[in-house]
C-alpha cells in the first residue's frame, strides 16, 4: 500500500492544535501564492484566456499539500477574488470573474489541485515520469474545466486554439520543472 506522505506531511507538527494552526498557514499561505502567481499575466490578442504562472502554483499546491489541503488552498483563493481581493489574474476581482470566459479554468483549478494531490499522496511525486505524469493530467483538468466553459463565450474552434492549444508549449515547460523538482525534493529529505 502506498503511503499518503506529502511535503506537508513531513513537517506536520504531532500536536493536534499545532497541526490545525500548520494546515490553515498552508492553506492561507498557498492560497495567496496562487493569487501572486495569477498577477504574473499577459494577454494573447487572439484569447480572452491570459498566460500566467498560475497554474504552475495551482498544481505544486497540489503536489506538496495533497488533496484536501491542496484543494482547500485552491477553494481560499477563489474566496478571496470572490470577496473582491485582486487576486484574479492581471489584479482583477468580484464574482463576475467566475461568470467570466476564464471562470471554467479557475473552477477547474480545484479540481486539478485535489487530483495532483491525491497522486502525490499515492507517491507520484517520487520519479521524474510519474511526477511528469500527475502534473500533465491535472492540465487535463485544468484544460477540460476551461474549455467547456470557455465554448459558452467564443466558437469551440477558437476556444480550443486560444483556450488550449497555445498554452501547451508553455504548460510542458511547468510539467519538466516539476517532475524535476519534485521528486529531486524527495531526495533531499531522505539525505
Amino acid at each position: 500500500m502506498a503511503s499518503s506522505l506529502t511535503y506537508a506531511e513531513v513537517f506536520r507538527p504531532a500536536d493536534s492544535k499545532l497541526a490545525a494552526v500548520y494546515d490553515i498557514g498552508l492553506i492561507a499561505g498557498f492560497s495567496v501564492l496562487i493569487g501572486i502567481c495569477a498577477n504574473i499575466a499577459f494577454y494573447l490578442p487572439f484569447s480572452p484566456v491570459p498566460v500566467t504562472a498560475q497554474t504552475f502554483a495551482v498544481l505544486m499546491t497540489g503536489a506538496l499539500l495533497g488533496s484536501r489541503r491542496g484543494g482547500a488552498a485552491v477553494v481560499t483563493y477563489l474566496m478571496q477574488g470572490i470577496a473582491g481581493l485582486p487576486v484574479f489574474s492581471a489584479g482583477q476581482a468580484g464574482p463576475a470573474v467566475l461568470f467570466g470566459p476564464t471562470g471554467g479554468y479557475l473552477i477547474g483549478f480545484v479540481a486539478a489541485a485535489f487530483v495532483v494531490g491525491f497522486l502525490a499522496e499515492k507517491q507520484w511525486d517520487r520519479s521524474l515520469w510519474t511526477a511528469a505524469a500527475a502534473m500533465a493530467i491535472g492540465n487535463a483538468v485544468i484544460y477540460a474545466f476551461g474549455l467547456a466553459w470557455l465554448i459558452a463565450f467564443i466558437a469551440p474552434e477558437a476556444a480550443v486554439v486560444g483556450g488550449v492549444f497555445v498554452f501547451i508549449p508553455g504548460d510542458i515547460i511547468k510539467i519538466i520543472l516539476a517532475a524535476v523538482l519534485l521528486p529531486a525534493g524527495w531526495k533531499l529529505l531522505r539525505r
